[in-house]
């Protein structure tokens, strides 16, 4: 939870069965009040059953969901408090955009002046334009039809908003930008938003916190820069972008040793003792070297290939059949050509040790 807010959220041993498969198996959080929260994982991790029984379209099996510590499983969708921005988003595709903002409200018998001036103000708040009120919402844009389902979500004032991968059938400039509106929402409004997706890049833009899911099962929760620098998994280490990974084995006090590799490394004072471990460098942390003193953690290898991503260049080196990346910034580029014997390290504090599963 973000600071010291209390939580408005609580799921205890929450677990969900189809048959003999448990999609979600037992679940505990608590989400705080006013957090952004993202549930992260691959196609079939259980995080879109997991929200449609935060949600109340799908009971539990077992377990208990807990909003504002009162019991809600066998709460209908329409009774909480609560609403679902969906990936399809939903629209009435016959109505216009102010019709489809004030759906909520209509539904429960507030008058047409309080809806249109609710649904206005809304509009506002997402840079949709005053003459788009009586739109038909099939000329809007993907990007607008986007702020439409999100206005219809906040007219109503739910205490919590439930997002379903809504970004991931808009283009990448345009996600980019929602991204941001999003996240400046959130703030604005203080709403609790818990948020599913499969992009790495759009929880760690937005999120207070973020879960990341396999096999039915939280495997680990934490702020953006905790997840990305302190995984406890190889599976969370690549989940969560670019990795450089060298299974490993003890090899004394601080050090580590890989067979595939035939080198020994140093590594930080903590270790997982008793499970196979994996040593895990983010390609930002190793560098080209000039000679293996720059380096407490050196390799011979051989720079393959080259990728421009933006303001950063990705190298790719081959060291025996491994591959290895390397991240520069596009200002400060490495002088070499491709197929020249290059030298990359690290130090150990630039890595970490995790369990190989």
């Amino acid at each position: 939870m973000t600071g010291t807010s209390e939580p408005i959220l609580r799921l205890k041993n929450v677990r969900k069965a189809f048959g003999n498969l448990a999609a979600v198996d037992d679940i505990n959080l608590s989400i705080g009040e006013g957090e952004f929260f993202t549930i992260v994982g691959p196609s079939g991790s259980g995080k879109t059953t997991l929200i449609r029984m935060l949600a109340g379209m799908e009971r539990p099996t077992s377990g208990d969901i807990l909003l504002r510590d009162k019991r809600i499983n066998d709460t209908p969708a329409n009774e909480r408090p609560t609403c679902m921005v969906f990936q399809s988003l939903a629209l009435f595709p016959h109505r216009t955009v102010g019709q489809n903002i004030e759906f909520a409200l209509k539904i429960r018998n507030v008058d047409p002046a309080t809806r249109e001036k609710r649904a206005r103000e809304l509009m506002q708040q997402l840079h949709l334009p005053a003459d788009y009120y009586s739109k038909n919402v099939t000329l809007c844009s993907g990007g607008e039809r986007q702020r439409v389902a999100l206005a219809r979500a906040l007219a109503f004032d739910p205490q919590i908003l439930f997002f379903d991968e809504p970004l991931s059938a808009i283009d990448y400039k345009l996600r980019k930008t929602l991204e941001k509106e999003l996240k400046d929402i959130h703030r604005e409004t203080g709403k609790t938003f818990v948020y599913i997706t499969h992009s790495l890049e759009e929880a760690m833009v937005m999120s207070d916190r973020i879960g990341v899911m396999r096999r039915g099962k939280l495997i680990q929760v934490g702020s953006p820069n905790e997840i990305y620098s302190t995984p406890r998994s190889r599976f969370v280490s690549e989940f969560m972008g670019d990795v450089n990974v060298i299974p490993v084995e003890s090899n004394g006090a601080g050090s580590v040793r890989s067979q595939s590799l035939g080198a020994s490394f140093k590594v930080p004072p903590a270790s997982i003792e008793g499970k196979a471990q994996c040593l895990v460098v983010r390609p930002e942390f190793l560098r080209f070297l000039s000679s293996p003193s720059d380096a407490q953690n050196s390799l011979k290898g051989v720079l393959y290939n080259e990728y421009a991503l933006g303001s950063r260049i990705q190298y790719q080196v081959r060291v025996g059949e491994k591959v290895f990346l390397v991240e520069k910034l596009r200002q400060q580029p490495f002088k070499g050509s491709l197929d020249d014997e290059v030298l990359i390290g690290w130090d150990p504090e630039n890595s970490i040790l995790v369990a190989d599963e």
